[in-house]
């Protein structure tokens, strides 16, 4: 998927069965062994092929039946296990990674469809594919075929609830129905409020009447689809946690980190203790003789001039012109991100990014920022809005250097794969070891306020990261979550409320830290050797030109055979 807040979660979604050739040994043919996975992969997902730039898919949603889903899970085992007895010898080392990377993406897919069973326990699981934005804001055509794109996008919905609500094993646990009636319940409002005018340049009528009768169908079925969650909530459990076995299994087979629970917890534990001892000194130079939630008030009572849209607009023309002149890294190309408010499907967490696939061309980027919840107190809407220095380094890990720079290198990877399927842990793991390079390379120069900005941000995660494992792993509560993200990271009532609800359905949030902490260890262990600090944009340029995969199969491609510990 191109658009990153939670998510970034990946369109796992189904389709029809497909006979794969066994592969003959040799390089051109693992060519067509790829594109074929490729375009199967497309068929299967078709959501997913248009968020690529795959219009020839427009309007067409997954078949989401059992039956449907079943079928996915055996065609993608074929494709994993005819990759894995490729004739190695036959291949290139970056067509051998690129073998490595397509069993990754496999291995990771039927963990969720299938081990995890996330499409009979999760309403979020569906959310990534519903989503009509593509046709809404991506100007990728005129705005009357896009129209009909909708229209058939509209049209399919109906048919995509009742399967949903078919596959949906109750009881739920509570915040999966909190997080499923966010989602239909927005997606319904979005086409009841914002879609028609969006298209009302359209000026054929029969293409309008087309569109009403099918979006108010849409509306229709995502209406009932609310009222379901809500009639389920009587029989609602607590009952969210993956538990240990599982979680491990998570990391191992979707991001290939294979380390014991307690390394991992022990690991991010000490980032975030760094963290905050980190924020102690910056606080006592910003804010002397004042604790750190009184510096954290100060610096967070110092709103964005004009409100969040206009400052995050002001604040990309700053950091990208900070990224040249430090050459932090290369900017491959003239593309510029949009900064727009999130639609209201989508405001589960403050920030996101919506990218063109690699198969578009000359389109925008959307930077979305949502606006505090209207159902709140007025202090906690206040509260909600980010200081100006924490929405710079938002806007670092979303656009400059982060989401953005990153899929410009990855639209242009040496491997159309690498263009197209790209990971949790790499994207938000790139993105938030951003945040912490762009302060290390002088962002700010040295300014306390700028420095509790980025601390903020990087404690966010910490907390995200502790999170998952204790919410899946450990047998910590919402209440607990909630608490940790308050009184050990800092954070406003409404975002600890919101992060820990996230925690439940979402169990990969802690990719963030994880892929961050991957990521500066694969940095210094590759620059000991190539000047240290100065060979940073050599290894950034590297480490992006990969694509996506699994960050540990970039530090083994880096970093040789003997590639070292992850951490």
């Amino acid at each position: 998927m191109r658009r990153l807040a939670f998510v970034i979660v990946v369109c796992w979604t189904v389709g029809c069965q497909r006979q794969v050739d066994t592969p003959v040994g040799s390089s051109e043919n693992w060519t067509s062994f790829v594109t074929d996975f490729e375009e199967s992969y497309f068929k299967a997902n078709p959501s997913f092929a248009v968020f690529q730039g795959r219009h020839e898919f427009d309007g067409k949603l997954p078949d989401w039946t059992a039956v449907g889903i079943k079928k996915w899970v055996a065609e993608l085992r074929t494709w994993r296990d005819k990759a894995t007895a490729f004739d190695a010898s036959s291949l290139d080392d970056k067509q051998k990674f690129e073998r490595e990377y397509l069993v990754a993406v496999a291995n990771r897919d039927l963990f969720w469809l299938d081990t995890a069973d996330w499409p009979f326990k999760n309403p979020r699981y569906y959310a990534d594919s519903l989503d009509p934005n593509v046709y809404v804001a991506r100007e990728y055509a005129p705005p009357a075929e896009r129209l009909k794109a909708y229209t058939a996008y509209a049209r399919a919905v109906p048919v995509a609830v009742e399967q949903i609500k078919a596959n949906l094993r109750t009881p739920l646990p509570r915040p999966y129905l909190d997080i499923g009636k966010l989602t239909f319940g927005g997606f319904a409002d979005y086409y009841q409020k914002d879609v028609p005018g969006i298209f009302s340049s359209v000026s054929d009528p029969a293409l309008q009447a087309d569109f009403r009768a099918a979006n108010e169908a849409a509306i229709r079925a995502m209406r009932d689809m609310d009222k379901w969650l809500d009639s389920q909530r009587p029989k609602a459990t607590e009952a969210f946690a993956m538990g240990a076995d599982l979680f491990s299994k998570m990391l191992k087979e979707t991001e290939l980190v294979d380390v014991s629970l307690d390394e991992l917890e022990r690991v991010g534990r000490a980032d975030l203790e760094r963290n905050v001892e980190a924020l102690r000194k910056a606080c006592a130079e910003y804010a002397p003789g004042k604790t750190i939630l009184e510096c954290i008030n100060k610096a967070s009572a110092i709103k964005p001039e004009g409100g969040t849209v206009e400052a995050a607009r002001r604040q990309l023309d700053e950091l990208k012109a900070f990224v040249a002149e430090k050459q932090v890294v290369t900017i491959p190309g003239p593309e510029q991100a949009r900064v727009e408010e999130s639609p209201p499907y989508q405001r589960y967490n403050f920030a996101y990014i919506d990218i063109p696939g690699p198969y578009e061309k000359g389109l925008p980027s959307i930077y979305y920022v949502a606006p505090p919840d209207p159902s709140w107190s007025k202090a906690e809407q206040l509260a909600y809005i980010p200081g100006r220095s924490d929405l710079l380094f938002t806007s670092v890990h979303e656009v400059w250097p982060g989401h953005f720079l990153q899929f410009l290198h990855s639209n242009r990877s040496h491997s159309k794969f690498g263009e197209i399927f790209v990971g949790y842990a790499f994207a938000e793991g790139w993105a938030h070891y951003a945040e912490e390079m762009m302060w290390d390379s002088g962002l700010g120069n040295g300014d306390p306020e700028t420095h509790i900005g980025q601390l903020q941000n990087a404690l966010l995660r910490n907390a995200r990261y502790l999170s998952a494992i204790g919410l899946h792993a450990r047998g910590m509560t919402t209440q607990a979550s909630e608490r940790l993200f308050r009184e050990e990271t800092y954070q406003d009532s409404a975002t600890a409320r919101q992060q820990a609800a996230r925690g439940t359905f979402d169990p990969a949030y802690l990719n963030y830290t994880l892929g961050k902490l991957m990521i500066r260890k694969l940095r210094d262990d590759w620059t000991a050797s190539r000047g240290g600090k100065a060979g940073w944009k050599q290894f950034h340029d590297a480490f992006l030109s990969y694509g996506g995969p699994p960050v540990p199969l970039v530090r083994k491609a880096m970093m040789g055979t003997d590639a070292g510990p992850l951490f």
